[in-house]
């Protein structure tokens, strides 16, 4: 099972995925896309952090993230990815035009074929005003593509409102 958790920032799409995460009753593997890059994003990381129970595996992605999934899913695992639009943000400053074709590439393709529960956060962005500086704007085409491409291979797509969940996609 496949599932895309999307909503805007604080809509409680985080927690949701947790939920689902804790009720499958298998191992979870939280893989955790953020690079800690100043205090305001130590903050939150120790927040998501601190919500987690002892009992899960935590493991730090950077932009390799369909190898780290290869690597930790299993029929046994609950895996949940927190968060896509983090782990994108990085490939498209970190890293080459092709690298990031690459990796994104990489995901899609591996997604599929991925054993036990796979639960992937993300951010909405793209419900907003066009923004003005041009990163801005490719962020949230490449987020905006690449959210319809993975929607595409989940059984389960659910956006979060004011912490409210709307099933999108559920099934097939």
């Amino acid at each position: 099972m496949r599932e895309l958790i999307l909503g805007g920032v604080r809509s409680g799409k985080s927690r949701l995925a947790e939920q689902h995460a804790q009720a499958s009753g298998l191992q979870v593997v939280y893989i955790a896309t953020a690079q800690v890059r100043d205090a305001e994003m130590r903050r939150r990381v120790t927040e998501h952090q601190a919500r987690r129970p002892d009992s899960w595996l935590s493991v730090e992605a950077g932009g390799n993230l369909a190898e780290v999934l290869q690597r930790e899913a299993s029929a046994q695992r609950c895996v949940l990815v927190d968060c896509i639009t983090l782990w994108l943000t990085q490939l498209l400053c970190d890293t080459t035009e092709t690298d990031l074709r690459r990796e994104c590439a990489a995901l899609l393709e591996v997604l599929p074929r991925l054993p036990g529960q796979i639960i992937l956060v993300s951010n909405e962005t793209n419900m907003g005003i066009v923004p003005l500086g041009e990163l801005s704007r490719r962020y949230c085409d490449e987020a905006g593509r690449l959210h319809q491409q993975i929607a595409a291979l989940c059984e389960r797509v659910i956006l979060m409102v004011a912490g409210l969940p709307l099933v999108v996609k559920s099934g097939s």
